[in-house]
């Protein structure tokens, strides 16, 4: 993965390079974030945590001060009171936003690989199973793999592929790729067939035990899933069907005789409209976190 930093306007290079002013504060910051190694670590960014927190803050200041130029410009426009406090008051909140965003960033990333290793594994162990039985070698269908779109699967079979190029052995490779995964289910099917290598037994034997255990796996998710759904249509049928409906009629009986003003009568089922469209953002989100990973989209 390339390095970078969301909402940075300096370069991911020159940014480290000029944030080792902030060392100190970063440094008290990072216990707070006990788990950013690890998410640094898994999607290769190349800084340490106490470097990455400073970079943030620092990508964080040039933003705060570059977003006060159009800011100050539009609040201008509409003569506004006291323009100045409002600025600061906006610039100040847009820029905590960015810079949590900028530090959650590497644990996003890392459970966005996890998930997309996670969704391509059983369809990559059946192409294995496939070209072992049919009397491939297992290099060279770790060639092919990379070579295929499965995601970061085929990405980190491309550096296993270097590096027994380069002249490491294959089990030894293999057996660090699964360690440095994301994946608790990539390292568990890895470190299978790596084992089954080492005690010499039948490799396709090894990779169709994993492959049922993993379609076990896949099917208790479905169940779970199924269960998860349940309250979730439940929960979106009440706040999007059912107390919009009441809500509208009570408030068109209680309108009629309270003679509210059309205006704010407007509002009112506008700001209902917004209220139920946000649920069914929010609902659409739920269905989306909760979906098992080793399913296919």
């Amino acid at each position: 993965m390339k390095n970078k930093i969301p909402f940075s306007l300096v370069p991911f290079n020159t940014l480290k390079n000029i944030s080792h002013i902030f060392l100190g504060i970063s440094n008290k910051i990072e216990r707070n974030f006990p788990s950013l190694r690890t998410s640094l670590d898994q999607v290769n960014i190349d800084a340490t945590p106490k470097e990455y927190i400073a970079m943030c803050i620092m990508a964080s200041f040039i933003f705060f001060i570059f977003i006060n130029i159009p800011l100050n410009i539009l609040i201008s426009l509409f003569s506004l009171q006291k323009p100045y406090f409002l600025n600061i008051g906006i610039s100040i909140a847009l820029t905590i936003f960015i810079f949590f965003q900028q530090i959650l960033y590497p644990k996003i990333q890392f459970q966005n690989k996890s998930k997309d290793i996670e969704r391509n594994l059983l369809p990559v162990l059946q192409d294995m199973l496939i070209q072992l039985s049919s009397g491939i070698p297992l290099f060279r269908i770790i060639v092919n793999i990379s070579n295929k779109d499965y995601g970061y699967i085929s990405k980190d079979f491309t550096q296993a592929v270097n590096k027994i190029n380069s002249g490491f052995s294959q089990i030894e490779v293999l057996y660090e790729v699964a360690s440095k995964s994301s994946s608790i289910y990539f390292r568990r099917a890895i470190w299978q067939l790596v084992n089954g290598m080492k005690t010499g037994a039948d490799t396709t034997i090894v990779l169709k035990e994993v492959i049922d255990s993993l379609s076990e796996e896949q099917l208790i998710q479905i169940q779970k899933y199924a269960g998860q759904l349940n309250p979730l249509v439940m929960f979106y049928m009440i706040m999007t069907i059912i107390m919009p409906s009441l809500g509208m009629t009570f408030l068109i009986v209680i309108s009629s005789f309270i003679s509210a003003q059309g205006i704010v009568t407007k509002l009112i089922f506008w700001g209902l409209y917004g209220l139920v469209f946000f649920f069914q953002i929010m609902f659409l989100g739920l269905i989306k976190v909760k979906r098992p990973s080793l399913l296919e989209t």
